[in-house]
């Protein structure tokens, strides 16, 4: 750990990784480079808690204006990975529990709306339907019911086979 060289002896355990200025606890960002703050003589130690290696990952433009709903999870482990998806490319979010669903909150079910700044909305839109995008199709909402309706056609025919070859047998 080192101190600020004024004289104080405050200690000043963070530093830039680009530029090595020391900062204290209380910053986030560097103020000249405005990268996530690092902690000096940690090497290869883990973080200190989960939440704090999270909030190293946040890019500072992305932090402005209020909460805007930009997606919807249908229980924790969807939500989950959406906000995973976004803080891959630093953008911070929040999750809570969608109104009018009557789950008590420390079950995992239920619906969550997933959260950004307002400054991170228009960039959180594109990455979820880029992702979308680029997943497995499901089938169109209008081919389910047809194919249920072939298979069930199908199994009819395949139950009047049957039915039809037990009766010559029985004969």
């Amino acid at each position: 750990m080192s101190s600020n060289g004024d004289g104080t002896g405050a200690v000043e355990p963070l530093a830039c990784p680009t530029c090595a200025r020391k900062y204290p606890l209380t910053e986030r960002f560097c103020a000249d480079c405005e990268m996530p703050l690092v902690y000096v003589g940690r090497g290869e130690e883990e973080p200190i808690t989960a939440a704090h290696e999270r909030a190293r990952k946040v890019k500072p433009q992305y932090l402005g204006g209020e909460l805007v709903k930009v997606a919807m999870g249908s229980n924790l482990a969807e939500a989950e990975l959406i906000q995973g998806l976004l803080l891959e490319e630093g953008i911070p979010s929040v999750q809570r529990r969608t109104r009018g669903f009557d789950v008590p909150d420390f079950l995992a079910a239920g619906p969550r709306d997933i959260l950004v700044p307002v400054a991170a909305y228009e960039i959180s839109r594109e990455l979820l339907t880029d992702t979308a995008e680029h997943s497995l199709e499901p089938a169109a909402a209008g081919e389910r019911p047809l194919r249920l309706l072939v298979g069930l056609l199908i199994a009819l025919a395949i139950a009047a086979v049957l039915v039809w070859a037990i009766s010559q047998l029985a004969t």
